[in-house]
């Protein structure tokens, strides 16, 4: 199969040999520390129960001992051996940009790439974070407060998940980052996009969380390779909902904290859920089963 060509759906035949004829896909994952990761079994599955023979390989820096400086040779790579895309996370979502022949909309407008499309020898960047932290927050936070929102991390995911929050209707999103400069300028990015006021970046925790009614943690703090969390426990309250897009392990010790602390809360899980739907898509041109594959995650 071309690299990046999308498959036709068809039915199981046996061929002479006895063995099934299924449609291929090929794609990975790239990104550090990724071997807890349940994106290649939900993208495994759910291409199964549609009739592929889909293969999810984790290409993890860590563990090959390389960074992000190495996207160029994986990406020929990738091409070389066929593959039909590549998702892409930590520390790589904005580095990956410059090696790109386009971007969608949502990629541009972002600064940030979680899927890559690898078709007719060109390098097509798509983000489907942001989509997924909205799909999952609207399931699992419809009801809650968003007039204040305190947001840690300003990097790809982040970028991601601002860009949700005020789509939701958030109504200030206020920027923590170790990178003050990064927080500053992705705060005047959003405003440019959704009006001024609506972003602004600050390098006080315990001053803007009191009046906030919500958290998000957007950074690897709480990944089994990143232990910890982004705040000190005695900064949470009842009434303030928090939500974090680490996935591995579900309970961060952020969100076990401030379930300790009787606030409402939101893991990882839908998001990624919701990401893997959207570059499920991109890579095969087919529509993925959401409640099946939210069950499958479930299971696992």
């Amino acid at each position: 199969m071309a690299a990046g060509r999308s498959p036709e759906p068809q039915s199981r035949t046996d061929d002479a040999s006895g063995s099934w004829n299924h449609p291929s896909v090929l794609v990975g994952l790239v990104g550090t520390g990724i071997q807890a990761s349940r994106t290649p079994a939900l993208h495994e599955r759910e291409g199964g129960e549609q009739g592929l023979r889909y293969v999810y390989k984790l290409i993890d820096l860590e563990v090959l001992g390389l960074d992000a400086s190495a996207l160029p040779e994986i990406l020929t790579a990738a091409h070389r051996f066929g593959y039909a895309g590549l998702n892409i996370t930590h520390p790589c979502k904005q580095a990956v940009i410059p090696l790109l022949d386009e971007l969608s909309p949502d990629a541009a407008a972002l600064g940030a790439v979680n899927t890559v499309v690898l078709k007719d020898g060109r390098r097509i960047g798509h983000n489907t974070d942001w989509w997924g932290f909205a799909e999952s927050f609207r399931r699992e936070l419809p009801d809650v407060g968003c007039d204040r929102v305190v947001q840690f991390g300003a990097g790809g995911a982040g970028s991601a998940v601002a860009h949700a929050l005020l789509t939701l209707g958030a109504g200030e999103v206020i920027l923590i980052d170790t990178d003050e400069a990064r927080a500053g300028d992705l705060a005047a990015a959003l405003n440019a996009r959704f009006g001024k006021g609506r972003a602004t970046s600050s390098n006080s925790p315990a001053e803007v969380l009191v009046s906030a009614d919500g958290m998000v943690n957007t950074t690897p703090l709480g990944m089994a390779k990143y232990p910890g969390m982004a705040i000190p426990p005695d900064l949470l309250r009842p009434d303030l909902w928090v939500a974090d897009i680490v996935y591995f392990p579900l309970e961060t010790e952020l969100l076990r904290q401030a379930r300790v602390h009787g606030c409402r809360t939101m893991s990882g899980g839908g998001m990624a859920v919701f990401q893997a739907i959207g570059a499920f898509q991109h890579f095969t041109g087919l529509k993925a089963n959401t409640e099946r594959m939210l069950r499958h995650f479930n299971e696992m």
